[in-house]
């Protein structure tokens, strides 16, 4: 997947449409103007800007997800843990749990999640 670079509103209407979607875009000039205050116009102009990057798509008016918020953001947290931890998910979960303990629920999680990386690996 390219890399989407997105500014903090950019993000936030993003976000917006991957709980709405499918939407109709005049379902989210409706909704900008409550959530941001936005006029259509400018509801357009960041719908388009979101769809020439590559995440959503208007087909008719209506927006659907090119790439789905998890993808995105796990692309997005593997190139923080790139850049600030030069790429070592063992120093970001170090520094993570510094300061912020995890419930059992959550080591179980983690686990899992190790494990079955483990798997894809292996197998």
């Amino acid at each position: 997947m390219q890399e989407i670079q997105l500014g903090v509103i950019e993000a936030r209407f993003a976000d917006l449409i991957w709980e709405k979607e499918p939407v109709t875009s005049s379902e989210l000039v409706k909704l900008s103007a409550v959530e941001f205050n936005w006029k259509r116009t400018t509801t357009h102009t960041v719908l388009r800007r979101l769809c020439d990057k590559g995440l959503f798509r208007n087909d008719n008016g209506m927006v659907h997800a090119v790439v789905s918020r998890q993808d995105f953001y796990a692309g997005q947290s593997k190139k923080y843990v790139d850049e600030a931890f030069n790429g070592s998910l063992p120093a970001f979960i170090a520094a993570f749990t510094k300061y912020n303990s995890l419930t059992p629920e959550e080591v179980a999680e983690i686990r899992k999640m190790i494990e079955d990386a483990g798997d894809r690996v292996d197998g």
